[in-house]
């Protein structure tokens, strides 16, 4: 290992992972491009680090000032070039002969939520999840640790417009299901027996009447009267959930 010089701040375009999770999956993932490594001794202790990436052995106050205040940094902080795009029609393709769900984000923008829908996505079999480009957050470390290692696995596909993309997921013979509280019909009635594409809406304001008029149908979760509302990282793991373990004949 060899020691850097530790930067006032991430290079343009480049975020920084934290955390031994999110991290140990960057390292491992072949199509994540690693560029600086920062470390405590005890934490870099049996790491197997690609010898061209340089490495800086660091003390956690100094990680500290690497990352947003308080973050869980674990002793390792990594900065690291985007993931490379993945086109909606490779992900259809890889679809073709399964019934792994899809699931489409309408305008989430909090990293901690669509990090937390990453996770519950890998941990149900997803095939991949979809947002807008313009109105979802980048990849950051925030994510990442939210994500839990799952963003360097789970497909993450960006596009300019959710109709059209809807549009092209419906004629590859998924069942579009809007998720919101106020459809007539709930989840469980809604699933039928085709490949599935969850439409999430986004935190504060649900989804948008464009997105729901290109879903085949709208339902909602059955949630008590006393609650008007799920968070949508807690409504999308219940929807995966009941994807699932419905009965397909």
């Amino acid at each position: 290992m060899r020691k850097g010089h530790r930067p006032s701040s991430a290079a343009p375009g480049r975020p920084r992972i934290w955390g031994k999770h999110p991290v140990l999956a960057a390292l491992a993932n072949p199509n994540r491009d690693v560029r600086r490594v920062w470390g405590t001794q005890e934490a870099l202790a049996g790491l197997d680090i690609d010898k061209s990436i340089p490495i800086t052995f660091a003390q956690g106050p100094d990680l500290g000032r690497l990352v947003p205040s308080d973050a869980p940094h674990q002793g390792l902080v990594i900065e690291v070039e985007p993931l490379p795009d993945i086109w909606l029609g490779d992900l259809l393709e890889l679809g073709q002969d399964n019934e792994r769900p899809l699931v489409m984000l309408d305008q989430v923008t909090d990293p901690h939520n669509v990090g937390a829908i990453m996770r519950s996505a890998l941990a149900f079999g997803a095939l991949g999840i979809i947002t807008q480009d313009r109105h979802s957050p980048p990849e950051s470390g925030a994510l990442a640790r939210s994500a839990s290692g799952a963003l360097e696995v789970l497909p993450w596909i960006r596009v300019v417009n959710l109709a059209r993309a809807l549009d092209e997921i419906g004629e590859a013979g998924y069942w579009r299901i809007g998720l919101t509280g106020d459809a007539p019909r709930t989840l469980d009635e809604a699933l039928g027996t085709a490949k599935l594409a969850l439409v999430m809406g986004s935190e504060g304001e649900g989804m948008r009447v464009n997105t729901q008029a290109h879903c085949d149908t709208l339902a909602r979760l059955p949630i008590s009267d006393a609650v008007e509302s799920l968070n949508v990282s807690n409504a999308t793991a219940i929807a995966l959930y009941a994807a699932s373990t419905r009965k397909l004949g």
